[in-house]
C-alpha cells in the first residue's frame, strides 16, 4: 500500500520537491510527506484507484498511466521500502567433486547486513556436521565467499571453502569422530542456510530466521566411473576404472593402521583419469586371521600390483603406489622387497621403518602394540606415536633400502604431526637418496600446521579421533590446526595431480 498527499499526487506547482521512480516518471511529492512512501509491487492499479476516496484526483489517462508505473518499483526507493527481492543464496556448481570449489553468493539484502552461513549435512554413519561463518554483505546486499572475508564462526578470512573444511560434529554427537565416505557412490548432501545476523552456534530454532537457503552435492566419484569390487586369489579391495576407452595410467593406493577398505580416495583418482585399486590388508572381514592383525606379506602387496599392472584397461608401464601413514611404508617397501617396477610413488607422512616386526614375504605380525613404551600422552588422555616413528627408534633391521629407488618419489610431510615423526624421516629419506646420487628423484612438500591425515581437499581436519574402543577406549592424536591444515591438502592434491601427470602420462 501506499501514502501520498493528493497535492503531491496532481503534481501541484507548489510542491517543493520530487522523487524519480524508475528512471522515467517523476512524481512531486512534498517534503513533509516523504517519509510516508510505502510501496507493494502486486498493487493493481485498480486497487490504487479505490483510494480515490482518500486522495482527491483528477482521473485522467495522464494520471492513470503514472499510477501504472508505481508497482513496477523494484527497491530503488531505499527507505521503508519493501519492494526489495526476497533475499536470495546460490551454489555454483550445486553438484561437484569435492576437490571442486563451489562459489557461494549471497544477493538482495539490505546493504552492509550482517548475515550467517550456516552448513550442515549428514555422515554415512549418519551423524551431523556442521560448520558457521559471519558475512557482512557490501552495498548493493551481495556478498561473495570467493571474495569476502568471514568475520566470525568456524573460520576467519577469505576462505571460499571455508563452510566445508571447517564441519565439525555437532553438539551431542559421538565423541572422537572422523569423516570419511564409506559410500562412495552417493554423495554428501550440504544444507546451506543464510541466516539473519550474525548468529552464533549452536542457537536453538527461535533464535534463527532463515532467510534463504540452498543445497549442494559433493561428490567422491564422476559419472561413468566403474567401481568393481575385488575377491579373487586371495586380495580384497575395488578397483575404479575412469570412464572411456582406455587404457589408462593406474595407482595402486594403500591406507593405514586403521584398517578396513577406504575407496574415497581411489574413486577421486579414478575421477581424474586413472585406474584406482584401493586394497585392504588389515581389519577386513575377507581377510585371513584375526583383524587385529596384519596377516598378509610382501607376496600379498606384490600380487595387488600385478594384477592391477595385467588389468586389460591399464598401461603395464604407467603404474604408481600411493600411500598414506603405514601406506606410506608399504608404498617405499613394495619396490625394494617384491621387485615389481612402479613409475612413481607418492608417500604421505609415513615412516621409514616399521615399529611392528614385520617378517619376510610370508610374513605375519605380532598383535599392533606400536611401542607401548614410546607412547605418549596428551593431558586428555589422548595417544601421541610420533616419537615412537622418530628414526633413532625404529628397529634398522625394519627400515626400507631406499637408495635402491628407481622411480620419482613424491614425500608430503605434515610437519604438525602427532602421529608420525615424518619431517625427520623426510630428512632420512633425502639424505640416503642424495648419497646414492639419486636427488633427482626426491620431491618433499612440506606443510607448516597441517598433521598427519593429509586427505584429498577440503576434507574437514581430524586433529584426534577415536583410535580404539575395545579392551579399552583409546584416542589418537593425528595434529593439524583447520585452516593450515586445509590449505595444505588443497595444495598437496594439486601437487600430487600434477606429479602423477608428470610421470605417468607425459
Amino acid at each position: 500500500m501506499f501514502k501520498l498527499c493528493a497535492r503531491c499526487l496532481v503534481g501541484d506547482p507548489s510542491v517543493e520537491s520530487n522523487i524519480l521512480l524508475k528512471g522515467t516518471l517523476v512524481i512531486p511529492v512534498c517534503r513533509a510527506h516523504r517519509e510516508d512512501i510505502m510501496f507493494r509491487t502486486h498493487v493493481s492499479v485498480k486497487a490504487i484507484g479505490r483510494l480515490s476516496g482518500f486522495i482527491k484526483m483528477k482521473p485522467d489517462f495522464t494520471t492513470w498511466r503514472k499510477l501504472a508505473s508505481l508497482q513496477r518499483l523494484t527497491g530503488k526507493v531505499r527507505w521503508k521500502s519493501n519492494t526489495r527481492p526476497a533475499p536470495v543464496l546460490t551454489a555454483a556448481p550445486v553438484r561437484a567433486l569435492v576437490d571442486e570449489q563451489v562459489g557461494i553468493r549471497g544477493h538482495f539484502l539490505p546493504p552492509r547486513c550482517p548475515v550467517t552461513l550456516h552448513a550442515r549435512m549428514h555422515s554415512d554413519e549418519g551423524d551431523l556436521w556442521e560448520s558457521f561463518a559471519h558475512y557482512n554483505a557490501d552495498e548493493r546486499g551481495t556478498f561473495s565467499l570467493t571474495c569476502d572475508p568471514s568475520v566470525g564462526g568456524s573460520y576467519l578470512g577469505c576462505e571460499p571453502m571455508g563452510l566445508f573444511w571447517s564441519m565439525q560434529p555437532a553438539t551431542g554427537e559421538r565423541e572422537g569422530l572422523r569423516l570419511r565416505k564409506k559410500n562412495v557412490e552417493s554423495p554428501y548432501v550440504v544444507h546451506i542456510s543464510l541466516l539473519e545476523g550474525h548468529v552464533s552456534l549452536p542457537a536453538s530454532e527461535g533464535q534463527r530466521s532463515e532467510l534463504a537457503a540452498v543445497t549442494a552435492e559433493r561428490w567422491y566419484i564422476a559419472p561413468g566411473v566403474k567401481r568393481i569390487e575385488i575377491n579373487q586369489n586371495g586380495l580384497v579391495g575395488t578397483l575404479f576404472i575412469p570412464p572411456g576407452p582406455g587404457p589408462f595410467p593406474a595407482m595402486l593406493d594403500l591406507w593405514g593402521m586403521v584398517g578396513g577398505l577406504q575407496e574415497y580416495r581411489s574413486s577421486l583418482l579414478a575421477s581424474r583419469g586413472y585406474a584406482s585399486f584401493s586394497l585392504a590388508y588389515f581389519g577386513h572381514r575377507d581377510l585371513p586371521g584375526p583383524l587385529n592383525r596384519i596377516n598378509v606379506g610382501d607376496s600379498y602387496f606384490k600380487a595387488a600390483f600385478l594384477l592391477l599392472q595385467d588389468h586389460p584397461q591399464v598401461v603395464s608401464d604407467r603404474v604408481g603406489i600411493l600411500g598414506l601413514s603405514f601406506g606410506c611404508y608399504l608404498t617405499l617397501r613394495i619396490p625394494t622387497k617384491t621387485g615389481v617396477k612402479p613409475s612413481c610413488l607418492v608417500g604421505i607422512n609415513g615412516a621409514v621403518g616399521s615399529t611392528m616386526s614385520l617378517f619376510s614375504l610370508d610374513s605375519r605380525t605380532k598383535e599392533f602394540d606400536s611401542s607401548q613404551e614410546l607412547r605418549n600422552f596428551d593431558d586428555e588422555g589422548c595417544v601421541i606415536l610420533k616419537d615412537a616413528f622418530l628414526p633413532a627408534n625404529i628397529p634398522p633391521d625394519s627400515f626400507v633400502k631406499v637408495e635402491k629407488l628407481d622411480c620419482p618419489l613424491m614425500y608430503v610431510v605434515g610437519e604438525d604431526d602427532l602421529c608420525c615423526a615424518s619431517i625427520e624421516n623426510a630428512d632420512l629419506i633425502e639424505e640416503r637418496l642424495r648419497s646414492a646420487g639419486k636427488s633427482h628423484l626426491f620431491t618433499r612438500l612440506s606443510y607448516p600446521g597441517a598433521g598427519h591425515l593429509i586427505e584429498p581437499p577440503y576434507s574437514p581436519c581430524a586433529r584426534a579421533s577415536m583410535w580404539s574402543v575395545k579392551p579399552k577406549k583409546l584416542t589418537m592424536m593425528w595434529g593439524g590446526h583447520p585452516a593450515p591444515h586445509a590449505a595444505a591438502q588443497e595444495d598437496a592434491w594439486k601437487k600430487i595431480l600434477d606429479f602423477l601427470e608428470k610421470n605417468l602420462r607425459t
